[in-house]
């Protein structure tokens, strides 16, 4: 197992809100020692946990749970800030795939960290961001 994973978003959010629904992505974040995200993980969930109430999916008490558990996990990560570097290489990362853009946000953060962090692994759930790193 490495030692430190990146995080996306999608991964989080799988784990918390569907909580045994991808236990080895549960099991990986739990027992990371080091964890990373981009600052736009925590504006992602958040805007998620908006939408669900808007929906009315989960009760107030069940997206306050939500909420606790998802800022503890944020709150283990170093977070890597939406930089200029960061928008730079989203803008050229993986052109060749139908990326997103928070995803190539995403990818861009991850591979920045990837060339200083030997061995940082990308936790996703989401199947175009894994297509797209496979690109890179």
């Amino acid at each position: 197992m490495c030692a430190c994973l990146y995080l996306d978003t999608s991964a989080v959010l799988r784990a918390i809100l569907e909580g045994g629904t991808s236990p080895e992505v549960e099991e990986l974040i739990t027992a990371a020692p080091a964890l990373i995200t981009s600052r736009l993980s925590l504006v992602e969930s958040s805007r998620a946990l908006h939408h669900l109430r808007q929906l009315g999916q989960l009760s107030e008490a069940k997206l306050a749970d939500a909420q606790r558990a998802i800022n503890a996990v944020w709150t283990r990560c170093e977070l890597w800030e939406l930089t200029s570097s960061v928008c730079e290489r989203a803008r050229q990362v993986a052109p060749g795939e139908l990326l997103r853009t928070l995803d190539a946000l995403h990818l861009a953060t991850f591979v920045l960290a990837r060339e200083g962090i030997e061995g940082l692994e990308l936790v996703t759930l989401d199947e175009r961001l894994r297509a797209a790193l496979e690109a890179v």
